[in-house]
């Protein structure tokens, strides 16, 4: 059997281009037999963690890596890290092209890519289309750049007919190989990619890029450029490609691709598509030979500055702890409380949380230093150490807690402190983080906007050219993620005709994008905050809001990957009670020194027995 590695995989993170999940795609690699799949979103990893994940579980071995998409013209190319050293080398590139961008954007160049290539293999994508026969994979610019971006790739195979081929092949072979020689320079190994989609011309093409080849000495590679799992997903793949474009079906023509052929195949199939180069496919098992990152590579480290002078981060959470029960218990610390203390300092120890409890105090004592309320909650309260250092209010010596709840050596799950501050205030809070850590070592953490039921009926309604009514019919009693809603007996219910053939396929069409990732937004609070720079560790990008700034991965992600954040959230209440404060203040001299008064437990048990009603006080 031919052992072939498919390299060149788009997943639905490259946003209403892909039309699978990754995890999709890592099962149907598994069914096929693949000796290891590449995925490589557009200018992105935002994608790479649930294939990662889904890799383990499945057996399958996985590349990550990210495909450049530039704005000088460059090709299309595949880029995969090597090793630790150049996963940091790819998210900064990354970085670089998202913060010169707006919202979702990457304005990369060649010469972006030349000073960070070392450690990468590189497939360069030359025969990419972007003219007459316009690839998907090109698509995301509007209808007025098509023209622009063929031009821009004159020098290329895209741009050059078949005649311009033969008659400055040695020109063509000079501009590539100048590319080529440029990008080993720096570092990179390099190969020349060759696809095969059954267009009619793909025995003219695979000659081309092998004559190509060999005069620049570049191995060709067979790649697949894959955009969905199985070929029955092409529909769905020109429905998000109209989406994508602004246009329906009926008008989208040349834009949508003339098959179905970018699934993924397998190794014998592969074999006869390139059975005149069956080095290519080769060449494969060769790119991945030195191709060995992994996810499980990365560390996450904790910020390093919040010893404040201390010879270990556990002697300063001791030591602020300490400072904090003395100021809680000015009579003693009571027997119950300390012995809830020193187990957690030894759990704490254990799994070296303490800088990320460093971390919290921080920032809530830079909070309380500008008069901002700010209270933890959630499973936090059990901690004496978090009530010690001023982050919560639950007294360890009045309640019984079990810190177990909140910090496990069992379940070995990071800690998840969340904080709430005065939601008109708390921009204060995000700005400190940013300028005490900087840019480059503070992010937020991404939520993934995902397509629900009444987002895609409304989206693929308009694909289909239904009529407004229609689609406001069918999409307005929709909640939620519930493909069985978008189903005939919703339409007929809806008033419109279920034996449709039209509207039967809109439906169908709708369920299967349920569900589907629509762009990353911002998470309502959630910081990752490193002691070495982020954007090593994961892509940062502009968000919509004005001086805030995005990682690519979300709460789910950050979770896989064993990576601390910290929850700065946001409460009107906080806000609310300050003006109550501030006006007891200047009406009655009462002052409580930026701390919420704190009423007595049995006052507040008693006004609470009074209510005849039942709710959940957190």
């Amino acid at each position: 059997m031919t052992a072939y590695a498919e390299l060149a995989v788009t997943t639905n993170f490259s946003f209403l281009r892909g039309a699978s999940h990754p995890e999709e795609l890592v099962v149907q690699a598994k069914a096929l037999g693949l000796a290891a799949l590449g995925v490589a979103d557009r200018n992105s990893v935002a994608g790479v963690v649930r294939a990662h994940e889904a890799a383990k579980e499945h057996g399958v071995r996985l590349a990550v890596g990210a495909r450049l998409v530039f704005a000088d013209g460059t090709p299309d190319i595949l880029a995969y890290p090597r090793d630790r050293a150049a996963w940091g080398r790819l998210t900064r590139l990354l970085t670089l092209g998202k913060r010169r961008a707006g919202k979702g954007e990457c304005t990369l160049h060649l010469d972006d890519l030349i000073t960070s290539a070392e450690g990468f293999n590189l497939i360069i994508l030359a025969e990419e289309r972007c003219g007459t026969v316009r690839s998907p994979s090109c698509a995301g610019s509007t209808r007025a750049s098509i023209a622009g971006r063929a031009v821009s790739r004159k020098g290329w195979m895209a741009g050059s007919s078949p005649a311009m081929t033969e008659r400055n092949g040695g020109g063509q072979a000079m501009r590539h190989g100048a590319l080529l020689s440029s990008l080993r320079d720096a570092g990179a190994r390099v190969w020349l990619g060759a696809t095969m989609r059954r267009h009619g011309d793909d025995a003219r093409r695979l000659a081309r890029l092998a004559a190509l080849a060999a005069e620049t000495r570049t191995p060709l590679i067979a790649v697949g450029d894959v955009l969905y799992h199985v070929p029955e997903r092409r529909p769905l793949h020109d429905v998000i490609t109209c989406v994508r474009e602004h246009t329906t079906l009926d008008a989208a023509g040349r834009l949508l691709a003339p098959n179905a052929e970018r699934h993924l195949k397998s190794p014998d199939e592969t074999a006869r598509l390139f059975r005149a180069a069956p080095e290519a496919v080769a060449q494969t098992l060769v790119f991945l030979e030195n191709c060995r990152f992994s996810l499980d590579a990365l560390a996450y480290d904790y910020p390093d500055e919040v010893r404040e002078g201390f010879k270990t981060p556990q002697d300063a959470l001791i030591a602020f702890t300490e400072e904090g029960a003395a100021r809680r218990y000015p009579d003693g610390v009571p027997p119950k409380v300390r012995h809830a203390l020193d187990h957690e300092y030894a759990l704490i120890g254990t799994l070296s949380y303490a800088p990320y409890f460093l971390t919290v105090h921080d920032i809530v004592r830079f909070a309380r230093s500008r008069g901002i309320l700010c209270q933890g909650r959630g499973s936090a309260a059990n901690s004496a150490v978090c009530y010690c250092l001023g982050i919560t209010e639950v007294d360890p010596a009045r309640s019984d807690l079990l810190f177990e709840r909140f910090v496990s050596a069992e379940r070995r799950e990071p800690p998840d402190i969340d904080v709430d501050f005065e939601h008109e205030r708390r921009e204060e809070v995000i700005q400190y983080i940013y300028n005490r850590y900087g840019r480059a070592r503070a992010g937020l953490a991404a939520t993934v906007i995902c397509y629900r039921g009444r987002s895609a009926m409304r989206d693929v309604g308009k694909v289909f050219g239904l009529t407004e009514d229609v689609i406001g019919s069918l999409a307005g009693t929709l909640w939620g993620f519930s493909r069985e809603a978008l189903s005939s007996e919703h339409a007929a219910r809806a008033g419109c005709d279920p034996a449709d053939p039209r509207l039967a396929s809109a439906l169908a069409l709708a369920r299967e994008l349920t569900g589907f990732p629509r762009h990353l937004s911002q998470h309502v609070g959630g910081f990752v905050i490193t002691r070495g720079r982020l954007d090593e560790l994961v892509p940062i990008e502009n968000a919509a809001m004005e001086d805030r700034t995005v990682i690519e991965w979300d709460k789910d992600d950050l979770d896989t990957l064993k990576i601390l954040k910290i929850d700065v959230l946001a409460l009107g209440m906080l806000t609310c009670l300050r003006r109550a404060l501030d006006f007891l203040q200047t009406h009655y001299g009462e002052s409580f020194c930026g701390r919420a008064p704190a009423f007595p437990l049995p006052a507040r048990g008693v006004a609470l027995s009074r209510d005849k009603r039942v709710a959940r006080l957190e």
